[in-house]
């Protein structure tokens, strides 16, 4: 039996390692196979465009690193940056702080309640944001959608007190789950201000 297993594990493995994203070719590919079958089933039928149809080409890497990010960050309602071009951005991901600089390596993250600080040159520009997700792309440009976002300076500490108090109060005497979730999405949120008003 020890014979065998060490045969096994001696044995190479099958190929089945998938591509790297990098790997695959930047334009879009049809399908031809699913074409020609759908044609000979149901030739007065143009047949169906697929996902692949509907998504534009990835932007092919840059040869060398750029020496700038290129910030989005918008909200619903408003574009606090576009096509900015900065040194770096941190950002509040669940997973902790995360730092994108120029040549990152593409992620998507979801965002908790916190700081996102711009950094251009010696300027430093930060907002408070509630949540969301960032995409970071291969060509560095980074895409930061924010459900509400507000400059660090224009927030008010007392009312930030106030709000986390009375949250507090509501998660204490809540009796339903969806009173709980509430007033723990409050506690979060003024907790996460809190913070960044004193740190």
């Amino acid at each position: 039996m020890l014979r065998q297993a060490s045969r096994l594990l001696l044995r190479p493995a099958p190929s089945m390692a998938r591509a790297f994203s990098t790997d695959v070719p930047a334009t879009t590919t049809v399908d031809s196979t699913f074409i020609e079958t759908w044609k000979k089933v149901i030739p007065n039928i143009e047949p169906p465009k697929t996902s692949s149809a509907f998504m534009a080409s990835r932007p092919a890497p840059p040869a060398s690193i750029p020496s700038k990010l290129t910030v989005n960050f918008v909200l619903p309602y408003a574009s606090e940056l576009a096509t900015k071009e900065v040194d770096m951005v941190i950002i509040p991901a669940t997973t902790g702080q995360m730092g994108v600089l120029p040549g990152h390596v593409p992620t998507i993250a979801e965002l908790k309640p916190g700081i996102i600080s711009v950094h251009e040159g010696n300027d430093t520009k930060k907002y408070f944001i509630s949540s969301g997700f960032a995409f970071v792309h291969a060509n560095s440009v980074a895409d930061v959608i924010a459900v509400e976002a507000v400059p660090i300076d224009q927030i008010d500490s007392n009312l930030v007190q106030k709000g986390l108090a009375e949250f507090t109060q509501k998660l204490s005497s809540a009796s339903t789950d969806l009173e709980k979730a509430e007033a723990q999405i409050g506690v979060d949120v003024h907790s996460a201000m809190n913070a960044a008003l004193s740190g």
